[in-house]
């Protein structure tokens, strides 16, 4: 009995030594061709370190002179008064209001690659975040403008804070458009802090290489005394979580919040349940299209095609498929609604959108933002980079058609025949904007110049070497091609 009872003790380790476990699934490479650390910091901090090429020199002359629209604008509006634009009753938000939540929209996808995708440990996000972070702080700082002289008279604008005065003057913070300002201000600092603290250790890089005077002193006080210590990295690791769980929250706020301008009211087109997920899910598809336009070009520009590669931006049309369709749900349940609720004034207004005076940008909407990213359900589509940037612009065109047709066709129809006009733009409309498109170019190229496009540190993590086991026997490696080298474990 007892040498049975021994027999049958020892079989379990001679059976789990028989064990053959399956090897791993082979993850992607996010760096290709076997580049090493020195190879990601001299590429990274080249791009910066070496002088402008000529091409920049001429983007951003031509920036400039587009963002030159922007004051020019403003101070004519402020001098003159907000007639300038081509505002009418009962159309009191136009391009102005237009223009502000397509930017708004446009500084989601930052926040979304560099945050959410933190928290779920999305590797892949690491060759792109810094890019799409940039875009999240110019996005805001655009998108800024419309509201502030939108008020009229801009010198009192500081009364949208509740700044202790003499007049007793409050904001009324049971308005929507007071959350705008709550809202919209605390997602630029937390994003302009999340953004600047994922460079630190970067810019710590390029002081300690820099060989001009100057360069030591910009990027020694950026770097704000960065040692590379144990005790540095601890410490940047948990603000650096700590500040993405906050950003994942603004990301679902601040459009749902901008929404609410809209939802609150009893206009009809408006007054919906369904505007906080559709703002939000139109914000982060449009922000996504905008990061793959700005990628597409930087990777070529710059020879980027090891760290920016045809993974990364598979992952990212995906992502923009997944939200396209969410945004095309939306675009279905919105005529449902409407016919569902019984309210003939809402009924009105969808058919309106359609075959109304303003059908041209409806259709616009529905082509750029339902059709075209279905293209990107083929894997031949993905791969044909010209064809994907061209997709790219034909979605933000559409999210602008998009933001046109919510505010000016609700607007332009009301209760009250009598008042029925065509919304114009005026010229002062028209080049505002378009000098904020020139006044984001500007600041975009400006931050690729002089500040590190691409998160050294961080694509560092991503490579075999950075595996604590790397070159141990049985460890696991991928070609370029993605194909696993090497046994099992």
């Amino acid at each position: 009995m007892i040498a049975e009872a021994e027999t049958t003790v020892a079989r379990p380790p001679e059976v789990l030594a028989r064990v053959q476990p399956l090897a791993s699934p082979a993850r992607p490479t996010l760096v290709l061709n076997k580049r090493d650390f020195h190879w990601i910091t001299d590429k990274v901090c080249g791009i910066v370190e070496q002088p402008a090429p000529l091409w920049w020199w001429i983007c951003a002359a031509v920036a400039a002179m587009v963002a030159s629209f922007v004051p020019i604008g403003l101070f004519y509006l402020v001098s003159t008064g907000i007639g300038v634009w081509g505002l009418r009753p009962p159309e009191f938000w136009g391009w102005d209001i237009v223009n502000f939540v397509f930017w708004v929209g446009i500084a989601h996808a930052g926040t979304m690659i560099s945050s959410v995708l933190c928290l779920l440990r999305q590797k892949w996000r690491t060759a792109i975040s810094r890019t799409a972070e940039a875009t999240t702080i110019f996005g805001i700082m655009c998108a800024g403008i419309f509201p502030a002289f939108h008020v009229g008279r801009v010198w009192f604008a500081w009364w949208l804070f509740p700044v202790p005065n003499s007049q007793s003057t409050w904001p009324n913070f049971h308005s929507p458009l007071e959350w705008d300002v709550f809202a919209v201000n605390t997602y630029l600092t937390v994003s302009l802090l999340f953004w600047y603290m994922g460079m630190v250790p970067d810019l710590a890089t390029l002081r300690d290489r820099a060989k001009v005077t100057w360069r030591k002193y910009f990027y020694g006080i950026l770097a704000l005394g960065w040692r590379n210590s144990t005790r540095h990295w601890r410490n940047y690791e948990m603000a650096y979580l700590v500040i993405a769980g906050m950003a994942t929250s603004l990301v679902v706020s601040v459009s749902a919040i901008v929404s609410a301008d809209f939802a609150s009211s009893l206009q009809p087109g408006w007054h919906t349940a369904i505007f906080p997920p559709y703002f939000v899910a139109g914000a982060v598809f449009c922000g996504f299209a905008m990061v793959l336009a700005l990628l597409i070009p930087l990777r070529s520009l710059f020879k980027l095609e090891d760290v920016i590669t045809q993974y990364h931006i598979d992952c990212v049309c995906k992502a923009t498929l997944a939200i396209g369709s969410m945004v095309a749900y939306v675009y279905t349940m919105e005529f449902f609604i409407a016919w569902y609720g019984g309210n003939l004034f809402e009924v009105f207004t969808f058919i309106n959108r359609a075959f109304g005076q303003y059908a041209w940008a409806y259709w616009i909407m529905l082509s750029c933002n339902v059709l075209s990213p279905q293209l990107f359900w083929f894997k031949k589509v993905r791969r044909n980079l010209p064809l994907v940037f061209l997709v790219a612009l034909l979605i933000n065109l559409g999210m602008w058609c998009e933001r046109f047709v919510i505010i000016v066709t609700s607007l332009g129809n009301d209760f009250l025949p009598s008042s029925w006009g065509y919304f114009t733009p005026s010229v002062v409309d028209i080049f505002t904007f378009f000098g904020t498109l020139g006044m984001f170019g500007l600041l975009f190229l400006l931050f690729i110049r002089f500040l590190p496009m691409l998160p050294i540190s961080e694509m560092k993590h991503v490579l075999p070497e950075a595996d604590p086991h790397f070159g141990e026997r049985g460890h696991i490696t991928t070609g370029a091609d993605g194909v696993p080298k090497g046994g099992g474990l």
